[in-house]
C-alpha cells in the first residue's frame, strides 16, 4: 500500500499544479465531468469514459499524515492498513478477496494531505465495491486482535522501504531538513518509535474524526454515467450517517530560508553515487497561479524532456540520468527538485558544478521563448495522455478536490499552462533558484568502498 511522497509523484503533480481559477467558455480537459453531493455531505464525481466496460472507483478522505498530532506520526497510514480488516457486517475482511474474485484489483495510498482507496472492476460490479466501501466507512472494527499484528506489519514496511533503502533514508533526512516548521518534515509512514506506540484508541480517534462522509469524495471514472451512479450512491454511501465535523486543516507557513543546507548519507549498499536538490517553493495552495504555472514550466525546461537544459549533460556523457520536477500538489509549500548520477569516472562534484552553471545561466540570462513554447506543448501532450486513462483522471480530480479545489478549477488547468509567459518563468527562476532556499543531498558508498566503473 504505497505512501506517496517522492520524486516519482512529482511528474503527476505537475499537471495538478497548472489548475486555473478563471472561467472559460468550455473546458478542454475532461469536459463531461459531473458532480453532486449527497445529503450527508459526501461529494460524488462522475467521469464518463466509454472506451472499455470497466470503472475505477476511488474514495478520498481529506486527512493525511500532515494532519496528525505531534507524537502520533504514522497513524494516517496505519489506519489505511486497518481499513482492510473486518467490519461488523463482514468480520472476515473479505473486501479485497471479493474484488479479486470478480477479476478486479484494489489498493490504497496515504500522502501528506489525503488518504485514498481505489478499485478497478468490470462496470457490473460497481455497486458491489461501493457497498463494501460504504460499509467500512462506518462499521470498521478496531481491536487489539487486528491492530497488534498490523502494527508489526507497518514497522516491517518501514524497515523494508525506508531503513534498508539508502535513497529513502536520504530523502527522509532531506525532508526533515527542508521543512523547518511543517509536518511535511515528518515521514508519511511515521517515525519508528512513535509507530510502535500507536494504540487502538489512536486508530479509533482518527477514524471517527476523519472517516465521515462529509469529509470524503467519491470519484468514479469509466464506462458509467451520472444517471447510473446516482442511485447506487444513494443506496450505499447515502445511508452512512455523518459522524463528525473534522477540524480545520492547518499547514504552518515555512520561514524564508536563510542558509543552504546539505545532507550526506553513505552506505556500503550504494553502488552508484548521486545527488539531489530540493528548493522550497510555493504550491498550488500557497502560491499565486502565475508562480505555480511558471514553476511547472521551469522544471520542464530544466530537466523534463529530451530538449531540456540538463539533457545536454547526459548527452555529453557526464551523467547517466539527470532531471528536474516540480511538486506543488500539497496544502503546504512545495518543492522544485533536481536529481542525477554521474557517468563512469565523472564525480558527483563535477556533475553538481555543471548543474550549478546551468542554473546560474538561467537565473542571469533567462530561458527562451522557444523553450517556453516547447514546455507548454509537453504539458498539452500530458493532457491528451491523461484523458486516455480513467484511473489517471480519477486520481487527478480526487487529489485536487481533497485539497479544496473545484471540478471546474481542475478542468481549466490547460488554460493556465497556455497563459504562462517568458517573463513569468524568468521571474520564478530568479526568485526561487536561490541556493539558500535549498537542501542538497549526497548519496554515496563509504570512502573505502569503490563503486563500479
Amino acid at each position: 500500500m504505497p505512501i506517496n511522497r517522492s520524486f516519482a509523484a512529482a511528474a503527476f503533480a505537475v499537471a495538478l499544479a497548472l489548475a486555473v481559477p478563471a472561467r472559460a467558455a468550455e473546458p478542454i480537459y475532461a469536459p463531461n465531468v459531473t458532480t453532486f453531493t449527497l445529503q450527508n455531505g459526501l461529494q460524488v464525481v462522475v467521469i464518463p469514459n466509454h472506451r472499455a466496460p470497466v470503472v475505477t472507483h476511488m474514495v478520498y478522505y481529506k486527512a493525511g499524515a500532515a494532519d496528525e498530532v505531534p507524537g502520533k506520526s504514522g497513524i494516517a497510514h496505519f489506519l489505511e492498513h486497518l481499513m482492510f480488516k473486518g467490519t461488523t457486517t463482514y468480520p472476515d475482511a473479505e473486501f479485497s478477496s471479493r474484488v479479486a474474485a470478480v477479476g478486479g484489483n484494489d489498493n490504497a495510498s496515504t500522502t501528506d494531505d489525503a488518504t485514498s482507496y481505489y478499485q478497478t472492476v468490470d462496470k457490473q460490479y460497481l455497486g458491489l465495491v461501493m457497498g463494501y466501501e460504504a460499509d467500512r466507512m462506518q462499521n470498521l472494527v478496531i481491536s487489539d486482535a487486528t491492530l497488534l499484528p498490523e502494527r508489526q506489519v507497518i514497522l516491517e514496511e518501514r524497515s523494508r522501504s525506508i531503513d534498508n533503502v539508502p535513497s529513502s533514508r536520504l530523502s527522509e533526512a532531506m525532508n526533515a531538513t527542508l521543512y523547518m516548521n511543517s509536518h511535511y518534515g515528518i515521514p508519511t509512514i511515521g517515525w519508528a518509535q512513535e509507530m510502535a506506540a500507536l494504540t487502538a484508541d489512536d486508530a479509533r480517534a482518527w477514524y471517527n474524526r476523519y472517516y465521515t462522509p462529509n469529509n470524503a469524495i467519491v470519484v468514479i471514472a469509466g464506462d458509467v454515467t451520472e444517471a447510473e451512479v446516482r442511485p447506487l450512491a444513494e443506496q450505499t454511501y447515502g445511508k452512512v450517517p455523518k459522524r463528525a465535523d473534522p477540524p480545520p486543516r492547518l499547514r504552518p507557513t515555512e520561514p524564508v530560508p536563510l542558509a543552504a543546507r546539505t545532507v550526506t548519507f553513505s552506505d556500503p549498499r550504494v553502488t552508484t553515487p548521486s545527488f539531489r536538490r530540493a528548493y522550497l517553493v510555493p504550491s498550488e495552495a500557497t502560491g499565486t497561479t502565475t508562480e505555480v504555472g511558471a514553476l511547472s514550466v521551469l522544471a520542464e525546461i530544466l530537466g523534463g524532456n529530451s530538449m531540456s537544459r540538463f539533457r545536454k549533460l547526459v548527452n555529453d556523457g557526464l551523467a547517466t540520468g539527470l532531471g528536474a520536477s516540480y511538486f506543488g500538489g500539497g496544502l503546504g509549500d512545495g518543492t522544485l527538485n533536481i536529481a542525477g548520477s554521474p557517468r563512469g569516472d565523472h564525480t558527483v562534484a563535477e556533475l553538481e558544478a555543471r548543474v550549478d552553471q546551468v542554473l546560474a545561466d538561467v537565473v542571469k540570462n533567462g530561458v527562451t521563448e522557444e523553450e517556453v513554447a516547447r514546455a507548454k506543448k509537453g504539458v498539452k501532450a500530458a493532457v491528451i495522455l491523461a484523458e486516455d486513462s480513467p484511473g489517471s483522471l480519477a486520481r487527478t480530480f480526487g487529489s485536487s478536490l481533497a485539497r479544496g479545489e473545484t471540478v471546474e478549477y481542475v478542468q481549466h488547468w490547460p488554460d493556465r499552462a497556455a497563459a504562462v509567459t517568458l517573463g513569468d518563468v524568468n521571474a520564478a527562476a530568479k526568485k526561487y533558484l536561490d541556493i539558500r532556499r535549498s537542501v542538497t543531498g549526497y548519496l554515496s558508498p563509504p570512502p573505502d568502498v569503490k563503486g563500479p566503473a
